[in-house]
């Protein structure tokens, strides 16, 4: 493999136009030819803007200030509208965080690979068909005519994925930046789609930045990983470096909110904020979020500080924490007295049209209890979440709301029975309306079930933002003007602010990063008391489960094929699928070789 440096980023600095406050700055990263950089840190980190970089692009509202971006020996800086647009899917690839909106719904799969290669100019008809074969083998996708003339909404999230991977791997460029590509899938899926892409990065020399909140993801896939913290980078090295040595308390507190599939580690989330732009201290910005801050740190941002082979840190108390274990104490299922149930589903089959998808679903849930359905995408979760939601109407038998039977559709429900049933979607993107500020949305929410408390709307709207660790500075903001992480909060506050009985959980934390996902997860587990809250939490992360769910139903084929206490099915799956689920998920003990994780 070739030690050709293809990436390097010397002292750069992206700034707002309007207040010239620093987005990123001092952003130093060399990637390799073949080479994986995982670029890690909370959501707001700068973690896209830094890959958005790499392909001389800056979202509306900034621009580079300073520094360097050199791909390829060439320097953006330099470089004219129409050369941009020529390295963009050329010589610099992009992988989305959500192929159903990237990909273009009116166009088949064929004609948008094949746009790809003529954009570009690469190759004549018949080599470009030969390509596009190619590419999609490379993938694991059928390259039949019969696949290329399906559109996107035609295909599972995994194979959209994997399209936008071909798409992006199709020109054979020198450098592919990954956008959260994992997000949302499911175990299996995204274990295929990781081992493409490392497979496909080495195979042709491509240097990747792989820009992820999932550590574990990292762990199994990056080669070297660097650290973001509110626009800085705070510590980079190897992999092994990073996950096994950590050196800044913030790398080892990002460790202790990741989610452990063994149950071995207690998840423990950050409390605090990161600081935003134009509101960062004078000192470390994680000075106001850290145990051993003292007055340099409140005085001047930390040097940087080589460790040696290659592992880097900005931190004054660096040699202090070397060292420091994490401590023992296991993630135990949440100690709950399920009550009565609230919903019951009995002999449920669904279809689509002529086509069935679920089989005798029977399932119950109690008050106070969570309940986890999880299983490969198609497996048939979201479509029993959408009938509990009123959403998919095509079934038969029944789903009871305490001992009222209710209609198929939503719109048949009563008002109550809608308050009592709140459904957070997966796609924070697209389940929150453009055009309306956070406060809007959320105070439409209370508006249509609280018709009667019109005076308190601005307190409650506040009291929502608070309860998902929103800032009340968020009411005015558009979705636009948010983060992923950002976004699924304020979905989660809307459904909330309902005050259901019932809330369904499609993947509601796949958008957010782990210290955030861990704040969730213990809300969520106040709230099932507080508001005497059932869950039905559909999650691609098992490892997640043992931290909130007290039973788990294992789906494949539209059917459940195992259910139990999470403690039990893990440790003891019965069903070879439930199996081959554990086995492929990613986690950092399994990828590092069972080294030790240390964290505080």
């Amino acid at each position: 493999m070739s030690a050709t440096s293809v990436v390097d980023v010397k002292a750069l600095r992206i700034v707002l136009t309007e207040s010239g406050a620093d987005i990123v700055d001092e952003i130093g990263i060399t990637v390799l030819a073949g080479h994986v950089l995982g670029l890690v840190g909370e959501s707001g980190s700068g973690k896209t803007t830094v890959g958005m970089a790499l392909m001389g692009y800056c979202r509306p509202g900034g621009k580079v200030s300073g520094g360097e971006v050199v791909i390829d020996g060439s320097d953006l800086a330099g470089m004219r509208d129409a050369e941009l647009r020529k390295l963009r899917g050329g010589v610099v690839a992009y992988v989305p965080q959500d192929p159903g909106t990237a990909l273009n719904p009116a166009l088949r799969i064929g004609t948008q690979l094949s746009e790809t290669l003529e954009a570009h100019g690469r190759l004549g008809e018949s080599e470009r068909e030969q390509r596009l074969r190619e590419t999609l083998e490379e993938v694991a996708l059928p390259p039949e005519p019969e696949f290329r003339r399906r559109y996107p909404h035609q295909l599972s999230g995994g194979q959209q994925q994997r399209v936008a991977i071909a798409m992006a791997f199709a020109c054979r460029p020198h450098v592919i930046v990954c956008d959260e590509p994992t997000t949302g899938l499911d175990v299996t899926t995204q274990a295929r789609v990781l081992e493409t892409v490392k497979a496909l990065c080495a195979i042709h020399e491509v240097a990747a930045v792989y820009v992820s909140h999932d550590l574990a993801v990292v762990a199994e896939l990056a080669d070297r990983v660097a650290v973001m913290y509110a626009g800085r980078i705070v510590e980079s090295g190897t992999r092994d470096q990073l996950f096994s040595a950590p050196r800044h308390p913030y790398t080892r507190r990002l460790l202790r909110a990741v989610p452990d599939l063994a149950g071995k580690r207690a998840v423990v989330g950050i409390p605090g904020r990161a600081p935003q732009p134009g509101h960062r201290p004078a000192g470390c910005f994680f000075e106001p979020r850290c145990a051993l801050a003292e007055d340099r740190c409140r005085e001047a941002f930390p040097p940087v500080s080589e460790l040696g082979a290659g592992h880097a840190v900005r931190c004054y108390r660096a040699a202090d924490t070397a060292g420091a274990l994490a401590p023992d104490g296991a993630s135990a299922p949440p100690a709950t007295k399920v009550g009565d149930p609230v919903l019951t589903i009995e002999s449920l089959d669904a279809r689509y049209g002529s086509k069935p998808t679920l089989f005798d679903i029977q399932l119950r849930v109690g008050r106070e209890e969570c309940v986890a359905l999880v299983g490969e995408s198609g497996s048939g979760k979201t479509t029993l979440a959408r009938c509990v939601a009123g959403l998919h109407k095509e079934y038969t038998g029944d789903i009871r709301l305490g001992d009222t039977v209710l209609a198929h559709s939503a719109r048949r429900r009563t008002t109550d029975a809608r308050r009592q049933i709140q459904y957070v979607f997966q796609n924070p993107y697209a389940s929150l309306n453009p055009r309306r500020t956070v406060g809007q949305t959320i105070a439409r929410q209370l508006q249509l079930f609280f018709p009667g408390a019109r005076r308190d709307v601005g307190r409650r709207v506040v009291e929502c933002l608070e309860r998902v660790s929103l800032p009340e500075t968020a009411i005015n903001r558009f979705p636009d003007q948010l983060s992923g992480g950002e976004r699924q909060r304020v979905a989660i506050a809307r459904a909330l602010a309902a005050e259901p009985a019932v809330l369904v959980c499609d993947e509601v934390t796949s958008a957010l990063d782990v210290s955030v996902q861990a704040a969730i997860i213990d809300l969520l587990r106040d709230l099932r008391g507080q508001m005497g809250l059932s869950i039905l939490f559909i999650t691609h992360n098992l490892a997640l489960i043992r931290t909130i769910a007290d039973r788990v139903c294992v789906m494949t084929g539209g059917r459940i094929v195992e259910t139990g206490a999470v403690t039990g099915v893990f440790d003891s799956p019965a069903a070879e699928y439930t199996r081959q689920l554990l086995a492929n998920t990613p986690s950092i003990e399994a990828a590092l070789g069972h080294v030790a994780v240390r964290a505080d």
